[in-house]
């Protein structure tokens, strides 16, 4: 990383997601260089996802990156859909702009997820998928702790091919006891 991205990436603000954010949520994650690294597609409305990105649901951390007023980020830890025997497991979606990948910004995100989910909320495991080609961001995965767990042959689409998929997860590193 250049000079001038390490000065980007420390003036860049982390900040919970709020409703009225969903419709720069949803921009971001349907632009070019974002989308083909998730499972968005491209030139749907920003109103597809608007009911979901508004939500608001105190069992997940949703969290933006700021570059001045402009959003340049959004990761979230979702708690699974409501089933007694996984609350204990969130899953993580995160996506950047184009152009602001690979500044540590991803790690910022990943990081406050984190902290949440190990400290704030008792989340044991933490879950993810990546495609299988994206090395920039299974190496992010791997140093924060996360582990492969599977290879999904073809899991998605993505310009007119079938791609795979890694599935990794985080269990905490230390998790809550009771004093003795």
């Amino acid at each position: 990383m250049d000079t001038a991205h390490k000065a980007d990436a420390q003036s860049i603000v982390i900040r919970p997601a709020e409703p009225e954010d969903a419709a720069r949520i949803s921009a971001l994650l349907g632009q070019a260089g974002t989308f083909e690294g998730l499972l968005q597609a491209p030139d749907a409305p920003l109103a597809s996802r608007l009911e979901i990105l508004q939500r608001v649901d105190p069992m997940s951390c949703k969290l933006v990156a700021l570059a001045g007023d402009e959003i340049v980020g959004s990761a979230g830890l979702h708690a699974m859909m409501p089933n007694l025997r996984r609350q204990h497991t969130r899953m993580l979606g995160i996506g950047l702009r184009a152009d602001w990948q690979g500044r540590g910004i991803g790690r910022k995100l990943l990081t406050r997820l984190l902290d949440w989910a190990d400290n704030w909320a008792g989340v044991l495991r933490v879950e993810l998928h990546v495609h299988a080609d994206n090395d920039r961001a299974r190496a992010l995965y791997e140093s924060m702790g996360f582990v492969e767990e599977g290879l999904h042959k073809a899991y998605a689409l993505r310009n007119g091919r079938y791609i795979d998929s890694y599935s990794m997860a985080r269990l905490h590193p230390n998790p809550p006891t009771l004093p003795n």
